[in-house]
């Protein structure tokens, strides 16, 4: 039997094939911010469970798209508890299913904060029980600069290059947005720390996250983390 698992994010649909095994196969990113060509290349299969954390118009013409290529859709929503994972929010749909499956996908007995850096920049601290103890969530980098662009159209939209204290107006712009980024991260390390009486892991993914890493200190790169716990999921679910 197979299955495919897909991670509609506010950008781009991911998706990857599922191995017996439990492993992801390659993966495959496709834009959907023009038009209606991402739809045209779907897989097919028996199985597909999707995660979507885009618009109701996006994620209904993804579900539609797949009815005719798949027996089965499973659309995957955020649990109070499954597995090690137990999330804080009292109300589990409030808290978004890629930060549910990004934390369920890493969960392994190690404290961590897991960080997401997408549209938005999200944090989220797990203790070594499973415990998620609560987050964060601010505009990514990329948000940031688009924002100052909208109101300012002088400020350019990207470029520029990553420096304490920049001499130029791009590089100053990129310092600024990527610091309040890892300046948030910093502090939430050093918070989770005080809390938890042990340094958690960081534990990095998302489209932006490539451009913070030179500057964060050690820390694990999780490209597909929401994949990953999609994976999870299925076996804790459906398998």
């Amino acid at each position: 039997m197979s299955t495919w698992l897909f991670d509609l994010g506010n950008t781009r649909l991911k998706c990857a094939p599922l191995g017996a095994d439990g492993r992801l196969g390659a993966v495959r990113a496709l834009a959907h911010d023009e038009g209606a060509a991402w739809l045209q290349d779907l897989p097919s299969g028996e199985v597909a469970c999707i995660a979507s954390v885009a618009s109701d118009a996006r994620r209904v013409a993804l579900l539609e798209a797949l009815l005719p290529r798949f027996a089965r859709l499973h659309r995957v929503a955020t649990e109070a508890a499954l597995g090690p994972l137990r999330i804080a929010y009292a109300e589990p749909s409030r808290l978004g299913v890629d930060r549910f499956l990004a934390m369920l996908g890493q969960c392994d007995g190690q404290a961590m904060l897991v960080v997401g850096v997408g549209t938005a920049l999200t944090l989220d601290l797990v203790d070594a029980d499973g415990c998620h103890r609560g987050g964060r969530i601010a505009p990514s980098p990329q948000l940031m600069r688009q924002a100052l662009h909208a109101r300012a159209a002088q400020l350019p939209e990207s470029g520029g290059a990553y420096a304490e204290f920049a001499d130029d107006t791009a590089d100053a712009l990129a310092s600024g947005c990527e610091g309040a980024a890892l300046a948030l991260i910093e502090r939430s390390l050093h918070a989770a720390h005080a809390l938890l009486g042990v340094m958690p892991e960081l534990r990095l993914h998302g489209g932006g996250g490539e451009g913070l890493r030179a500057h964060l200190p050690p820390h694990a790169w999780v490209p597909e983390a929401v994949l990953q716990g999609l994976a999870r999921w299925h076996a804790l679910r459906i398998a």
